[in-house]
């Protein structure tokens, strides 16, 4: 893929009719988050300035990432979440702090509040039903949430 202008990037064409595509954290959201986490740096500022590049900067000690909800293309290569998530886990492996918000479903929230683990299997590749062959994979990891029965969570003391 080779390298978009600004203009004709996905991302800075905006959401759908309405032209918008740069979404602020709320206010009451934002100092809630800053009240704990007192934050130095925005890896993803508004207004972004020129020649800004928070996947390629050395972040603060405490950040705040806000990232792209879509995909956008950087160095000529199209990039999401995945790329902000490897940032994130790069600066955190140097000793700082990443706050990273992104939407998820909401009954992932729940699965992990009411104790579920994860696990990744991979990118399975699924038997189809009509004659067990394998498919080629949906090119994405499956979360695999374990729920415990109360008794293996709670196991009887001798």
């Amino acid at each position: 893929m080779k390298n978009l202008e600004p203009s004709l990037n996905k991302f800075h064409k905006g959401n759908g009719d309405d032209g918008k595509h740069y979404w602020l954290t709320p206010p009451d959201v934002m100092t809630k988050l800053n009240d704990e986490f007192h934050f130095d740096f925005d890896p993803c500022p508004f207004p972004l300035p020129d020649d800004f590049d928070g996947l390629t900067k050395d972040w603060g000690e405490s950040n705040y990432v806000n990232p792209p909800f879509g995909s956008i293309v950087h160095q000529g290569k199209k990039k999401g979440a995945t790329a902000w998530v490897r940032k994130a886990i790069e600066e955190n492996k140097k000793g700082k702090g990443v706050v990273l918000v992104y939407p998820i479903d909401k009954w992932i929230l729940m699965l992990l509040a009411a104790g579920a683990e994860v696990r990744n299997l991979g990118d399975i590749k699924w038997l189809a039903t009509e004659d067990q062959s394998p498919g080629k994979g949906t090119g994405r990891h499956i979360a695999c949430f374990v729920l415990p029965r109360s008794i293996d969570r709670h196991p009887i003391r001798k």
